[in-house]
């Protein structure tokens, strides 16, 4: 079955691609749906009338198959190398919690809060630190003195590439990162399938894949320079898990096939067709206010703190206090980790002398751009952002790239990795 066909993976890049379309176009982020939708899905499975019914639109399921679906999905993640997964439930004493509910529960899922809120933090961080190989703090909304039930999750992700960068000092002549020195990356392989181009709703889109060892891909996803980035990311998604069909590099005709693509006949030592890939370095950190719009992750109704929404997780009445999610990824010339925590409060690479002529793709990420963290067999998507700032060209750097050309770029010195 087709990866996009598994229910669970389904879902999830559902609900990655409705969040894709509120991201700003100034600004860089990354954001985790599989650290948000199993929190979504427990909620469903106790909700009424609707609270229920929007949980249920974001969910891409119904209640009813949320819980199970949830337990699927965390079990999936537990099994992705590289890949460390937690999810908790933690109620307070003053809130009795439905059996039915409980029993839906992932295996040693649910805890108590002890109402002090020094005490219930530095537990949630022991739990997320374990969980996450120590790179997960405290949940984002942690415990309050009026926080009568906490859900949280904790994803840590760590994939080093199958084959390295070398790193180099990038500048661009046009565009909005013209006019500074970036960290640049560049490698060159025989592989023309490792990009493509998806023809889509927002115009092409180029994808370039690039390998992990754990199973995982980063997926670098460029759209045209007037593209909106919630575009690019939501179409992008489903390009990079077959949802959309997409045309390898190795069927482009000579010329520009999608943005930031030059396809050329070049002289070259060796027989192998070239696919030159340059791109940055970036590190990103972003905090989510998951209320802030709340309608994409089914959180309007459930905010409405008049009424109880949750009958069917406790008698106690219950509504969603806040909800937020904080996430930090980086990508950089030996491989890309991403970590998101996520909670829910509720309240009340010298050459031989030149013998053939060979095949050449070039693809530059010289503007910004999306990136998909995606499982190579299930096709799930397991971070996402956008790159507005790379990061900057560090001191001790090597080599230069200039562009020379619309959509070319040179190096200057030698391309080596860093010890």
């Amino acid at each position: 079955m087709p990866p996009h066909h598994r229910p669970t993976p389904h879902a999830v890049n559902r609900l990655t691609r409705r969040w894709s379309r509120t991201v700003d176009p100034a600004r860089g982020t990354v954001f985790a749906a599989p650290g948000l939708w199993p929190l979504l899905a427990l909620l469903a499975g106790g909700a009424t009338g609707p609270a229920r019914e929007e949980l249920e639109e974001a969910l891409g399921l119904p209640a009813a198959d949320a819980a199970p679906t949830a337990r699927e999905l965390l079990g999936h993640l537990r099994a992705v190398p590289g890949l460390g997964a937690a999810l908790g439930v933690w109620t307070g004493d003053d809130v009795p919690v439905r059996p039915e509910w409980a029993a839906g529960l992932p295996d040693g899922t649910h805890g108590t809060l002890t109402g002090d809120p020094d005490t219930d933090r530095a537990a949630l961080a022991a739990w997320a630190h374990a969980h996450t190989d120590g790179l997960v703090g405290a949940p984002p909304t942690g415990p309050a003195a009026d926080v009568k039930m906490l859900l949280a999750s904790a994803l840590s992700l760590r994939t080093i590439w199958t084959e390295p960068f070398g790193e180099t000092r990038f500048q661009a002549s046009d565009g909005p990162w013209a006019g500074q020195d970036w960290h640049g990356l560049f490698r060159r392989t025989p592989h023309h399938d490792r990009v493509r181009v998806a023809d889509t709703p927002a115009g092409p889109l180029t994808l370039a894949r690039i390998g992990g060892d754990a199973g995982v891909d980063v997926h670098l996803v460029l759209g045209t320079p007037d593209a909106r980035p919630g575009d690019v990311l939501d179409h992008g998604t489903a390009a990079a898990t077959g949802a959309l069909p997409s045309t390898a590099g190795d069927r482009f005709g000579t010329g520009s096939p999608g943005p930031g693509l030059t396809v050329s006949t070049v002289e070259s030592p060796y027989p192998e067709p070239q696919l030159d890939l340059s791109t940055v370095a970036f590190g990103i950190r972003a905090e989510h206010d998951l209320l802030r719009p709340a309608t994409p992750f089914g959180l309007d109704a459930a905010r409405d703190t008049r009424t109880g929404h949750f009958p069917g997780i406790s008698s106690t009445p219950l509504a969603v206090g806040s909800a937020r999610q904080n996430a930090l990824a980086e990508f950089h010339a030996h491989g890309f980790r991403a970590v998101a925590d996520t909670a829910v409060a509720m309240v009340g690479a010298g050459l031989p002398k030149v013998r053939h002529r060979v095949r050449r793709v070039r693809a530059d990420f010289d503007r910004p751009f999306g990136f998909l963290a995606v499982h190579r067999t299930s096709g799930l998507v397991l971070a996402a952002g956008w790159v507005a700032e790379p990061t900057p060209y560090p001191a001790e750097g090597v080599g230069r790239f200039r562009r020379r050309r619309p959509g070319a770029l040179t190096a200057r010195g030698p391309l080596k990795p860093r010890s």
